[in-house]
């Protein structure tokens, strides 16, 4: 049996619905644990924002093929995302740990987006790139604040630690 780019491309956007969906299930716990860096509360706020309209946009995609969402891919990564976060709210330097895993995961949502752009393209689906290349300037936005404020945040943290006070979120 032969791949095709259409198959690839649909595979493509079912996978990153449910990546998207995981982000979600990250941030959200994320930005609701937040207690002394309100630039990056505010930060993740606005991407949880932006992400739910990239779902919506691929759901628009997916759509327009015929096609519909893969809600055991949805459920699975949505769990995976609500462990990640967790995992990290036990860790003494939780902000620091969120902020490094949120640099990695806009990394691989980059590639991810780069990826579905070269196959819409290879498929002749033209018409859903636009869409991918707005998902996708979000996506190099979000990393771009996290690379610019890394160093901030680790530097808030060192500073409240020193003066003994609550740093971890």
């Amino acid at each position: 049996m032969t791949t095709t780019a259409q198959d690839l491309f649909v595979t493509g956007l079912k996978n990153a619905h449910a990546m998207e969906n995981q982000a979600l299930s990250i941030m959200k716990p994320q930005a609701s644990r937040i207690e002394n860096y309100p630039e990056v509360e505010a930060q993740i706020q606005k991407h949880i924002t932006e992400t739910e309209g990239q779902i919506a946009r691929l759901e628009r995609i997916l759509e327009t093929l015929g096609e519909d969402k893969s809600s055991l891919k949805d459920l699975a990564l949505s769990l995976a995302g609500s462990l990640a976060a967790v995992g990290h709210t036990v860790a003494p330097d939780e902000i620091l740990k969120n902020s490094m895993a949120n640099f990695a995961f806009e990394n691989f949502e980059i590639a991810a987006y780069k990826s579905l752009i070269a196959l819409a393209d290879a498929s002749g689906n033209t018409t859903a790139i636009s869409d991918l290349e707005l998902n996708l300037e979000e996506e190099l936005a979000m990393a771009k604040w996290l690379d610019e404020n890394i160093e901030m945040v680790t530097l808030k943290f060192a500073a409240l630690k020193e003066a003994g006070e609550t740093a971890k979120k």
